[in-house]
């Protein structure tokens, strides 16, 4: 098969670590310039439901993986 057998738990793994990661990064470390144009701060709970699904989807592929 083309680039591996389990491509699709590989790309679920990247994608679901990066939405978690990316929204925990966003929440932790805010942007230093305030314009009218960004916000403050990341909205909390989306963010946080993003974290969550990234989370599950990155131990769910990681379980494909391993089992």
């Amino acid at each position: 098969m083309f680039l591996g057998e389990k491509l699709l738990e590989w790309l679920l793994l990247a994608f679901g670590s990066a939405m978690c990661l990316g929204n925990l990064a966003a929440l932790v470390n805010p942007p230093k310039n305030n314009d009218q144009q960004n916000l403050r701060r990341a909205p909390f709970w989306r963010s946080f439901i993003y974290i969550i699904v990234g989370l599950i989807v990155a131990v769910w592929s990681l379980a494909g993986l391993i089992g």
